[in-house]
């Protein structure tokens, strides 16, 4: 879901560019607004705009949104003066911009992330016969069509335009799910393994107010949340407490919330809302896009192209991954992400090489395909594009790298030892080092010096490295714990120790000697270790596993450069607090927090590490 510091972008206008000036725009397009029906008699508001050109038969490109489809009014247009989509425009794609069921002006009633159906009957919906019945409309009522279709959409528009692939309609040639929202409980948005990200979720239904509720169909989508907003989020949410507390503010009118707080482990309602459920026999050509350093749904990129993969095993499926923040892949100029640079224009060689290509070849049979591979990604650290025919790549081995006394970190195992901390909830561990009102859309690179001089986050770092080391898949982390509590989350954190010596010179905008890039993190809820279904506690002082996996990496450690993995209970506001002991998180008071001793394990019999997918 785009929101907090990049939520604007979702609002960005659908096609844009700055060599399109409005004038261009009206003289070259005319825009209609039609109310689309249903098959259970529902009527979606649909902005279309339509090429004054009758020269040629052109092909229609589709976004359905939760997030408005305006300026409403057949004399406004959108601003198309931003963003890479106004090349669309002048390749004479009729753009389709659709309130989705239950938003802004469209009619019925919303659901967030409304589950597949794959076994519909008479007039039953979900977002796939939504998306069939627009297109039928569309192709049977805009005139001057050529009877293709293609939809897109980043985030939650990237949700619908998976659920638009599963439609099954006929002119549904090419989808681009980008960042889709996919599964809600184990890695998108709202949890990661079972872990609340309270700061996103309460930001985006409660202060943004898209949770708050929508009686009859109005161009303000939704109404204002939650005043003012805090300028410390570290010590609002802190102050605020206990979930039950932020329940209070959120109020009884947020049905969203109340079903987050309802739902604390993987039972049929999230099973429900697990996008990956419906990905077979997918007809359309599908480009999966997402963001190596996406705070929000990278997890969701990588898994609906591995859902497609193994489910859909005819359908053309690929997959582009680039060094970007969520939606980055839009802007006019990605080359850098925070302090971290890339050392080209990522954003701009994927528009023209990969999303463009892909749709002109699909929807009017324009040039090839024969540049885009089967997995397009950049690899961060020696900042390439690389074209691969499988992803993750199968020249891969999996390498663990193990703790070790003194913060060492080795291939090799340890021969004894253990490391413990101190994990204090009235002191969390904050997520990033600044004071910020939002979540910060940098944080996935930013660097971990701050947190690495705390006393309750371990550190473990290789000698420096005497070869560069390419690590290109899942991670996983391999934990032996204990701990004094019944219960704990496990922060683990891979990064990357840049020399001493490193500047990018003159374009430093950072102290870069000695920068350690979080390269990836991830959080783990303890309880969830056996079973997402049936949480189980720790038995205080026993020596237990603790196994998950990381998302996706592509990323080269440098000769010169070092491997550091950083191990903390809490990562704050970003997720919410554990309270070290075993209950219904969702329901706990704030006198149900406590202090606890985790001890990390890193003996010959009870070795911790992590596992690195590596190429040779």
């Amino acid at each position: 879901m785009r929101r907090l510091a990049a939520f604007s972008l979702i609002f960005l206008p659908f096609f844009a560019s700055s060599q399109v000036d409005s004038a261009w725009v009206v003289n070259n397009y005319t825009k209609i607004e039609r109310m689309i029906p249903m098959r259970d008699g529902v009527k979606l508001f649909t902005a279309i705009y339509i090429p004054k050109d009758n020269s040629e038969k052109h092909p229609m490109l589709l976004m359905r949104t939760p997030y408005g489809s305006g300026p409403y009014g057949e004399n406004k247009y959108r601003e198309f003066w931003y963003g890479h989509h106004a090349k669309y425009l002048k390749e004479g794609y009729i753009g389709v911009v659709q309130d989705v069921r239950g938003k802004y002006m469209s009619e019925g009633e919303y659901m967030d992330v409304r589950p597949f159906n794959k076994n519909k009957k008479g007039n039953e919906i979900d977002e796939a016969s939504d998306t069939y019945d627009t297109i039928d409309w569309l192709i049977k009522n805009i005139e001057n069509n050529n009877g293709k279709v293609g939809v897109t959409g980043v985030s939650y528009p990237g949700f619908y335009a998976g659920q638009a692939a599963l439609s099954n309609h006929p002119a549904l040639v090419a989808a681009s799910p980008q960042a889709p929202v996919t599964d809600w409980f184990i890695g998108d948005d709202f949890h990661h393994n079972g872990a609340f990200m309270l700061m996103d979720a309460f930001y985006f239904y409660v202060i943004r107010g898209f949770g708050s509720p929508r009686p009859v169909p109005n161009s303000n989508g939704y109404n204002q949340g939650y005043q003012p907003v805090p300028k410390d989020m570290y010590k609002f949410f802190l102050e605020t407490g206990a979930l039950t507390n932020f329940t209070k503010l959120a109020g009884d009118t947020i049905g969203f919330w109340k079903e987050l707080m309802n739902h604390p482990t993987l039972d049929e309602f999230w099973k429900k809302r697990n996008a990956r459920v419906g990905m077979f026999n997918v007809k359309p050509a599908v480009l999966t896009v997402g963001g190596l350093f996406d705070a929000e749904d990278c997890f969701g990129a990588w898994q609906t192209y591995r859902a497609i993969e193994k489910q859909s095993p005819g359908t053309d499926n690929r997959i582009v991954m680039g060094p970007w923040s969520h939606g980055q892949w839009g802007a006019r100029n990605a080359n850098a992400l925070g302090n971290v640079h890339f050392g080209s224009n990522t954003s701009q060689w994927y528009q023209d090489s990969i999303e463009i290509p892909f749709f002109n070849y699909h929807l009017k049979g324009k040039g090839n395909v024969d540049g885009l591979s089967e997995a397009t990604i950049f690899f961060s650290g020696e900042n390439v594009w690389k074209k691969m025919d499988a992803w993750p790549p199968k020249n891969v081995r999996k390498k663990t790298l193990y703790f070790h006394p003194k913060g060492k970190l080795s291939f090799s195992k340890a021969s004894a030892g253990s490391t413990s901390y101190v994990s204090d909830l009235a002191k969390p561990v904050p997520y990033i080092e600044d004071i910020r009102s939002e979540r910060t859309a940098t944080y996935m690179t930013d660097d971990q010096r701050f947190a690495a001089m705390r006393p309750d986050v371990l550190v473990f770092e290789t000698d420096e490295l005497t070869e560069d080391i390419t690590v290109a898949g899942a991670l996983n982390a391999d934990l032996r714990v204990s701990l004094t509590g019944s219960d704990a989350d496990f922060v683990v954190k891979l990064i990357d120790v840049f020399p001493d010596t490193f500047s990018y010179g003159a374009d430093d905008r950072y102290v870069m000697s000695g920068y350690q890039m979080l390269v990836r993190g991830e959080v783990f809820r303890g309880k969830f270790r056996n079973s997402f279904e049936k949480p189980e506690p720790f038995i205080p002082g026993r020596i237990t596993p603790v196994k998950f996996e990381l998302p996706d990496v592509a990323h080269v450690f440098k000769k010169g450069h070092k491997i550091m993995v950083q191990v903390q209970s809490s990562w704050f506001p970003l997720v919410d607090r554990n309270p070290q002991k075993f209950m219904d998180i969702y329901k706990a008071k704030d006198s149900d927090f406590q202090k606890a001793t985790i001890k990390i394990h890193h003996d010959a019999a009870n070795a911790s590490g992590i596992v690195l997918p590596v190429m040779d």
